[in-house]
C-alpha cells in the first residue's frame, strides 16, 4: 500500500471513529462538556456577589434580566458561533484555535500580511487557552468542594486540601487516555445533567413566571435600561460560556457531530433549566443568592449534589486538559514549541493523545493557583478574561477564513461577523474593568506563553537555516565521496545515521568523513516518517533509495510508522531486503549516529539577547531522540555541532 493509500485509509478510519454513535456521544459528554456544563454552579452566584467591586443589586427585575442575558449569551456564543459556525473549520478533523492558524498559514502565500497578522493574533489566542487550562481546574473543583459549606459550615477549612487531592488524582489518570476517561466520566455527566435539569424544573415549578426570561426582550431591556449595571455584570455573565473553546479544541477527540448532538440533546437543555431554576429560587428568596445552585436542591439532596458536582468539575477540568494537549501537539507540529513526547491513546482516533510534559506543568500551575487564590470567587474574573479573549480571537479568525478561503459573500460575512464580534468585544471590554481584580492573571500567562512560542518559532527558523548551511545537499555530498582522491577509507561494519529527510547530509556523517577521514562499509541514512494511521504493516514499512549509485554501500531508507507506534530503528533495519541494501547490513553490530545541535548565544542580530537565552532554555524540554527511536545505548554515538543563534 502506498503512502497516499495509507493516508486515505486513515481518513476512512477517522471518519468511522467520529460517527456520532451513542458511545461516542457518551464519551464526548465525559470529556468535552464538563467545563461549560458546570458553569451553573458559580455563574449566578458571581453575578450577584455583594463583595464584587461592581455588584448587581438583587431584585426581581434584575433576576429576569440576568437570567435572560445568560441564556442568550449561551445561544449566541456557544450554539451559534461555536457549534453552528466555528466547528465547521477544521484541520484534517482537528479543531481549536491552532487549526484556524494552520488554515491561515496555508493562505499566507496568497493573502500576505493580513493572514500573517491574524495568524500571530491566533497564536496569542492559543497562548491564552493555556491560561484557561490552568484556571479552569482550579475554579471548577474549588467551586464544587465549596458546596460542603452549605451542608456543614465547619468543613470550610477542608476545602483547599480536598481540592488539591482531587486535582492531583485527576492529572495522575491522564496517561490512561481520553477514551478511557470518557467512558468512565460519560455516565457521570449524564447523571449530572439530569440532576441539574431536575433541580431546575423544581425551581421553575415554584415560580413558573421565570420562563418569561427566555424572551430576548428581558436581556435587551436590562442592557439598555440599566447599562451602568449590566455592562459590569457581563464580566460575570461570561462565566456561563466558559468551555466553548474547549468544545472546539476537543473536536479532534470525538468529532463535530457527536459534540453537536450532545450539546443540543442534553447539555443546553439541562443548563438552561438550571439557570431558570436558580432565577426562580431568587425570585422567591433573595437570601439564597449566597449559593443559589446548591440551595436549589432539596435539603436531603444537597450532600449528594456536592459529591456529583465535585465529580462533574473534575470532568470540567478534563475538557480543557485534553484541549491543552491538542493545542500543544499542534503547536509543536507548526514549529511554535519543541518536539514533545506525545503518547497516542487510541488506535481508532488520531486526536486522542497524552502529552506528559504539558500534563505535569498544568498540574503544578493549577495547584499553585488553588493555594494562591483559595476560593472560586477570587478566581472568577481571571477565568472570564481568559475565556472571552480567546472567543473573540477565534470569532475573528473564523470569519476571515470564511471570506478569504471559502469565498463567502461579503454581505453574508458582515451579517454574521458584525453582531457576533460586537457581543464578544462588549464582553471583553467588561472584563478589562476587572484587571486589578484578577483579570491580569490570564493576560500574564498568555503573554508569557506567546513570548515562548514566538521565540521558539523565530529561533527554530534561525537554527534551521544555519543547520542547512552546515549540512549541505546530500546528493552533492555523495557525489564528492564518489570522486574523492584518494578514496575514503571504508572500515568494516554498518553505520546508521538518523536524519530529517534526504535533502541534506546528516551532520554526524559529514563530521565522520571530514574529521575522522573514514566511513563504514555499509551506510544507512534513515528518516522517520509518521503517518496519520494507527499502524503500518511491516511489509509496507520502508522505502529505499540508492542515492544515485548502486555499488557504494550508501543507501537512504525512509521508515513509515503509524501514530500509535513507537519507532524501533533496529527492528526496522531487520526488515530490509539484502538485495536492495547493496550488501548485508549487520544490525546487531551496527553503530547508530545522532546529530546533536549545541546552541550558543552568538553576536548576530537574529534576536534580542534575552530571547536568545529563552530559546536556548526552551530547547532543553525537547524529547530525547535516542530513547524515542529505540536505539541501543551502548552502540549509539551522539556527535554534536555548535550553532550560534
Amino acid at each position: 500500500m502506498s503512502t497516499e493509500s495509507l493516508v486515505t485509509e486513515s481518513a476512512r478510519v477517522a471518519s468511522g471513529a467520529h460517527s456520532a454513535g451513542v458511545a461516542v456521544v457518551v464519551g464526548a459528554l465525559g470529556v468535552v462538556f464538563g467545563d461549560i456544563g458546570t458553569s451553573p454552579i458559580y455563574t449566578l452566584q458571581t453575578v450577584f456577589n455583594p463583595d464584587d467591586p461592581h455588584p448587581v443589586p438583587i431584585s426581581s427585575a434584575n433576576v429576569y434580566g440576568i437570567v435572560s442575558l445568560i441564556f442568550w449569551s449561551v445561544m449566541l456564543i456557544v450554539t451559534l458561533t461555536y457549534v453552528t459556525l466555528v466547528m465547521r473549520a477544521d484541520n484534517d478533523g482537528e479543531g481549536g484555535i491552532m487549526a484556524l492558524i494552520t488554515l491561515l498559514r496555508r493562505m499566507g502565500g496568497t493573502r500576505g500580511r493580513a493572514a500573517t497578522a491574524l495568524a500571530g493574533l491566533g497564536i496569542f489566542g492559543a497562548a491564552l487557552f493555556f491560561g484557561d487550562s490552568m484556571i479552569t481546574p482550579a475554579i471548577s473543583v474549588l467551586s464544587a468542594v465549596e458546596g460542603v459549606k452549605v451542608v456543614e459550615s465547619g468543613l470550610e477549612d477542608l476545602i483547599v486540601p480536598l481540592t488539591v487531592v482531587i486535582i492531583v488524582g485527576l492529572f495522575a489518570v491522564q496517561r490512561h487516555g481520553t477514551a478511557v476517561v470518557g467512558r468512565l466520566f460519560g455516565p457521570v455527566m449524564i447523571v449530572w445533567f439530569v440532576s441539574i435539569g431536575a433541580c431546575g424544573v423544581g425551581g421553575i415549578a415554584g415560580h413558573p413566571e421565570i420562563l418569561k426570561a427566555l424572551s430576548p426582550t428581558y436581556a435587551l431591556s436590562f442592557m439598555f435600561g440599566h447599562f451602568g449595571i449590566a455592562f459590569f455584570a457581563l464580566a460575570a455573565v461570561v462565566l456561563a460560556v466558559t468551555g466553548a473553546e474547549a468544545l472546539y479544541a476537543d473536536m479532534g477527540h470525538f468529532g463535530r457531530k457527536a459534540i453537536t448532538r450532545g450539546w443540543l440533546g442534553l447539555v443546553l437543555p439541562a443548563c438552561t433549566l438550571s439557570y431558570l431554576g436558580q432565577g426562580a429560587l431568587l425570585l422567591g428568596d433573595e437570601s439564597a443568592v449566597s449559593s443559589p445552585f446548591f440551595l436549589l436542591a432539596p435539603g436531603w439532596a444537597r450532600l449528594p449534589m456536592v459529591l456529583i458536582a465535585t465529580a462533574a468539575t473534575v470532568i470540567a477540568s478534563q475538557a480543557v486538559i485534553t484541549g491543552a494537549y491538542s493545542v500543544a501537539s499542534q503547536a509543536a507540529q507548526l514549529g511554535y514549541l519543541p518536539r514533545l513526547r506525545v503518547a497516542h491513546t487510541s488506535e481508532s482516533t488520531i486526536g486522542q493523545i497524552y502529552v506528559p510534559w504539558i500534563n505535569w506543568v498544568l498540574m503544578v500551575s493549577v495547584i499553585t493557583l488553588v493555594f494562591a487564590f483559595r476560593s472560586s470567587a477570587a478566581l472568577a474574573y481571571a477565568f472570564g478574561m481568559a475565556v472571552v479573549a480567546t472567543i473573540t480571537i477565534t470569532t475573528l479568525l473564523f470569519f476571515y477564513i470564511a471570506r478569504a478561503k471559502w469565498g463567502a459573500p461579503l454581505w453574508l460575512v458582515l451579517l454574521g461577523a458584525v453582531p457576533l464580534l460586537a457581543v464578544d468585544l462588549l464582553f471583553l471590554a467588561a472584563n478589562m474593568t476587572k484587571l486589578v481584580h484578577g483579570a491580569w492573571l490570564p493576560l500574564l500567562i498568555g503573554v508569557t506563553a506567546f513570548t515562548v512560542m514566538t521565540t521558539w518559532a523565530r529561533g527554530r527558523a534561525v537554527v534551521t537555516r544555519a543547520r542547512e548551511e552546515k549540512e549541505g545537499p546530500l546528493r552533492g555530498f555523495i557525489d564528492q565521496l564518489r570522486d574523492r582522491q584518494p578514496p575514503l577509507l571504508r572500515i568494516p561494519g554498518t553505520a546508521v545515521f538518523l536524519n530529517r529527510g534526504k535533502q541534506t547530509t546528516p551532520l554526524a556523517m559529514r563530521a565522520n568523513v571530514e574529521h575522522n577521514l573514514v566511513l563504514h562499509e555499509h551506510v544507512v541514512i534513515l528518516a522517520i516518517d509518521t503517518l496519520p494511521v494507527p499502524r503500518v504493516p511491516d511489509d509496507e514499512r520502508t522505502e529505499i533509495d540508492s542515492l544515485g549509485y548502486g555499488d557504494d554501500g550508501i543507501i537512504h531508507v525512509t521508515a513509515h510508522f503509524g501514530y500509535m507506534e513507537t519507532p524501533n530503528v533496529p527492528h526496522t533495519l531487520r526488515l530490509l531486503d539484502p538485495t536492495q541494501t547493496e550488501g548485508q547490513i549487520s544490525v546487531d553490530g551496527a553503530t547508530y549516529y545522532l546529530s546533536k545541535i549545541e546552541l550558543k548565544k552568538g553576536p548576530a542580530p537574529t534576536m534580542a539577547a534575552w530571547r536568545k537565552r529563552l530559546f536556548i532554555a526552551t530547547s532543553y524540554i525537547t524529547a530525547d531522540a535516542a530513547a524515542y527511536f529505540g536505539l541501543p545505548g551502548e552502540r549509539t554515538v551522539i556527535m554534536g555541532s555548535r550553532i550560534e543563534v
